[in-house]
């Protein structure tokens, strides 16, 4: 299946299983500091899935436009959100050119980037968002960190109770790593139908610090820097959950 095909079929499930509130309140501060620092005034999320970043931006007066592979993940953040003025949705993947460019901040986060399929395509999707990037800004990707995982088991992170449409479902998600691959691993259970469930298996990219710099060095950015986290704290391969990246181009 297909990475859209994948969230078209989950976007409900989605967005139910993330506490949003919690989420945003964590990393708000990071990119507080960071938009002051760049100046911005216009930011894309290159991966916006339901919208959730790009609706918070634009809340603190910025020009936002949220783009996704997935139409399903676009209609869901223009329902919830609409397109007031400043705020723009659209249908976009990693293989297709940023019309206009010339964003303060480009940011791809929720381990976007680690869904592009191969090396290669990650790769070239970091040059392609850094051609959207006004020189002096700046492009933020964060992504999980597999070589946090030992290689072998499924690590069981939650299990919820939810709404996701009409549905009342039991969600349990976890995350394993399969040599150089990560797979994001779901089952949902239906609470009306005993015995009714969907299982899904993501794959996803193990990326490394050394090409991600080499890709936006490539892509024009004249300074790279990474974080283990929203805190700020210093990148450790073994230890650190997240990988971010901030490409100054």
């Amino acid at each position: 299946m297909s990475t859209a095909r994948s969230f078209d079929d989950l976007t409900g499930i989605y967005e139910a299983m993330i506490d949003w509130p919690k989420r945003l309140a964590n990393e708000e501060p990071f990119y507080r500091r960071l938009f002051a620092r760049f100046g911005a005034r216009s930011v894309l999320d290159a991966a916006c899935g339901t919208g959730r970043h790009a609706a918070m931006f634009h809340s603190w007066g910025l020009r936002a436009e949220g783009a996704d592979i997935s139409p399903a993940m676009i209609a869901r953040a223009r329902a919830e959100f609409g397109e007031p003025a400043g705020l723009s949705w659209t249908v976009r993947g990693f293989g297709d050119p940023i019309p206009g460019g010339g964003f303060d901040i480009v940011v791809c986060v929720g381990n976007s980037l680690a869904l592009a399929g191969e090396l290669a395509g990650a790769e070239q999707a970091v040059r392609r968002m850094l051609a959207g990037v006004r020189p002096g800004g700046a492009l933020v990707v964060q992504i999980l960190n597999l070589w946090h995982l030992p290689d072998g088991p499924c690590q069981w992170q939650k299990c919820k109770r939810a709404t996701a449409g009409r549905r009342e479902v039991l969600i349990v998600k976890g995350v394993h790593r399969s040599g150089a691959a990560g797979y994001v691993d779901l089952v949902v259970a239906d609470l009306a139908e005993p015995g009714k469930m969907q299982t899904d298996s993501i794959r996803f990219l193990g990326l490394e610090a050394d090409p991600l710099q080499a890709a936006a060095q490539r892509g024009g950015a004249r300074a790279v820097e990474f974080f283990g986290g929203y805190q700020g704290q210093a990148y450790d391969r073994q230890a650190s959950t997240d990988l971010l990246m901030v490409a100054e181009r």
